[in-house]
């Protein structure tokens, strides 16, 4: 009996991608007031883009070679989710009247575009899909562990 990989690594790659997503909120959450970055202008709220993972070839293909008796070439294609990036949200800053900050200018500061509400909302959202994910890890490791036992 062979051990499902494929459950195994859609599961890992969904907890992987969710962790990262969850640094990104947390940074984004710490620097909720940060109005000089080393780039000079306030910090700039980030997102993570994710995809889906890809394959080079179909799972149709693979299945086909093996009902046809020869041996199909590589791993089967495994599903999954993969990181695309980290990018910037373009979304304007919020600017606030604050003549006492020294970055201000003619007491207006810009502060930055992360809204903590929608950090919370995404944070909550990570924390369920991370959640789902160990929940998918552990029944898929627990059928293979019972799969296993069949054979005494």
């Amino acid at each position: 009996m062979a051990v499902d990989w494929g459950a195994l690594a859609i599961s890992a790659s969904g907890l992987t991608a969710e962790r990262l997503r969850l640094d990104v909120i947390a940074n984004n959450i710490a620097n909720a007031n940060t109005t000089r970055t080393a780039d000079g202008g306030p910090y700039r709220r980030e997102v993570v883009v994710l995809a889906p993972a890809t394959s080079s070839q179909t799972f149709a293909a693979w299945l086909n070679q093996s009902l046809q008796g020869s041996e199909p070439g590589g791993e089967p294609p495994v599903g999954g989710v993969q990181v695309v990036g980290v990018v910037q949200d373009p979304g304007p800053f919020k600017v606030v009247y604050d003549p006492s900050n020294p970055d201000a200018v003619d007491g207006y500061v810009q502060m930055p575009n992360v809204d903590i509400s929608t950090e919370m909302t995404d944070l909550v959202s990570a924390a369920r899909a991370y959640e789902a994910n160990v929940t998918a890890f552990d029944a898929a490791k627990q059928m293979d562990l019972t799969a296993l036992t069949l054979g005494k």
